[in-house]
């Protein structure tokens, strides 16, 4: 069996409530509009039925909820949302083994309800949040509720990140061109978000805390020995108290946190990356994933390459197996009917 744990999908309903609350042009919404697999069941189930065993946990698309509408309306939108999710679990459990709730992250108290709504009545799996809430980082005391929640239901949050085209690359211009706010800047952004939870103590206060990163932790991987050596200068490079107070605060070393993240294969088929992430994270920490139906051909190419190359890492044949199911089997708690 293979557990795709991030893949996305727009429930019709949802769908129908997002679309009319946004102009055709808003962030993302030119790139969701033209994935028909993500509220285009049908075609979604061919591409799926074309890889025996492989399911699906599903998450909602970018754009965020809070993105989408204000904190007296983000709080319904999620609930629609997460509504249509369980509906579609319930409707194919063979295929959708579990869904990811939404949650208005522009009004933190509601979304920590939401999230116990979810997860205690509807059987989620776990919560998705962003890496940024409209620009403001989640190391901020209004989201500490949520993490508490989350450490104390033993489930994990997923991490997907969040730039628009106006986040420009140069101070003097006014959009990022050439898409590189997202082949660049999303990777970047989750590594910030992750940067900014480990010196927020956040695995310290709660270390029975899960949090899955996607597209293998940005670029953190990568970046092992600025991670490492690197941030364990923190302090000597500038003389910013808050920063200083942070990293004395801290129990370990800044790297033995970011090995704490999980992270999933959702890397577009490199083969080299994967490894990297793997020999990261550890094989305990690495769950598949596809990112589906995110790629030129609107889902089958991520399925065909993601499966390919975890097929073909240079690990052992258990890795991999722990890989495509074993390790969502145990962070998610599932229980899954066999073929």
């Amino acid at each position: 069996m293979k557990i795709d744990v991030f893949c996305h999908v727009l429930p019709q309903a949802y769908y129908d409530r997002m679309t009319a609350q946004l102009p055709s042009g808003a962030y993302m919404q030119k790139r969701v509009r033209g994935v028909g697999a993500l509220y285009d069941l049908d075609l979604r189930f061919r591409m799926m039925d074309a890889h025996p065993g492989y399911v699906q946990v599903i998450s909602l698309a970018a754009p965020p909820v809070e993105a989408v509408a204000p904190p007296d309306r983000s709080r319904e939108l999620a609930r629609v949302a997460n509504d249509a999710m369980a509906e579609l679990v319930g409707r194919d459990p063979d295929r959708f083994v579990g869904f990811v709730a939404s949650l208005p992250m522009n009004h933190p108290e509601a979304a920590v309800r939401e999230a116990e709504r979810a997860v205690r009545e509807l059987g989620a799996t776990g919560v998705q949040v962003f890496t940024n809430v409209n620009g403001e980082p989640l190391d901020r005391p209004a989201y500490e509720p949520l993490f508490a929640t989350m450490s104390e239901l033993d489930l994990p949050v997923w991490v997907h990140p969040t730039r628009s085209p106006d986040r420009a690359d140069y101070p003097t211009e006014t959009r990022s061109k050439y898409d590189i706010w997202w082949t660049f800047g999303w990777p970047y952004e989750t590594s910030v978000c992750m940067a900014r939870l480990v010196f927020w103590g956040i695995f310290d206060r709660y270390p029975n805390l899960k949090v899955l990163t996607h597209h293998m932790g940005g670029m953190v991987p990568y970046f092992e020995g600025r991670v490492g050596w690197g941030l364990d200068q923190v302090g000597r490079r500038t003389d910013e108290e808050e920063d200083v107070r942070a990293k004395a605060a801290l129990r370990r070393r800044p790297l033995d946190y970011f090995r704490m993240f999980y992270a999933d294969t959702a890397l577009f088929g490199a083969l080299p990356a994967t490894e990297c992430g793997i020999a990261f994270f550890g094989t305990e920490r690495v769950l598949f994933a596809t990112d589906f139906p995110f790629d030129p051909e609107g889902g089958s190419l991520s399925l065909r390459e993601t499966i390919r190359v975890v097929e073909n890492v240079s690990f052992s044949e258990d890795t991999k197996r722990a890989i495509f199911q074993g390790n969502a089997r145990r962070l998610l708690r599932l229980r899954l009917r066999e073929a």
